[in-house]
């Protein structure tokens, strides 16, 4: 199953988590749109006031199941090799659930004051389609 991730490119933070996603996974269930590529996102019927919300994670078979800020964060958490162990034990925790979601929108509300606003949009080696025209830049 394959699945998009909509994220924040100019967000130093965000743009760090997706490069660190896209080493972990090498293009193999995620491909990338940066919230500022709007042609992407019209197809997808995303508006960047949607994008303001959190990172969008839409999987690809089925466009119409979509997982937002803190639920995206930890089905992305979940889809890993080894991960839906460590997502299940924090979801089981009582209050861990709640405690993460207000974590979540403090960083996503603050974002640029407390991890700073790059300059250029960063764009993903792994955009949305290119494993369907075979165009993935492999992460060495």
């Amino acid at each position: 199953m394959n699945y998009n991730v909509i994220y924040d490119g100019q967000c130093n933070l965000c743009v760090t988590l997706v490069q660190l996603l896209e080493n972990l996974d090498q293009g193999k269930r995620f491909e990338y749109i940066p919230m500022q590529d709007l042609e992407p996102l019209n197809r997808f019927g995303i508006t960047p006031e949607d994008c303001e919300m959190g990172m969008i994670l839409i999987d690809d078979n089925t466009p119409e199941r979509r997982w937002q800020g803190s639920d995206a964060a930890e089905e992305i958490g979940r889809i890993l090799p080894g991960g839906e162990v460590f997502v299940a034990a924090y979801r089981a925790m009582p209050g861990m659930k709640w405690m993460g979601d207000r974590v979540y929108e403090q960083v996503r509300d603050n974002r640029y004051t407390l991890f700073g606003k790059r300059s250029t949009t960063y764009k993903s080696v792994y955009p949305v389609g290119c494993k369907s025209i075979g165009n993935c830049d492999r992460v060495k």
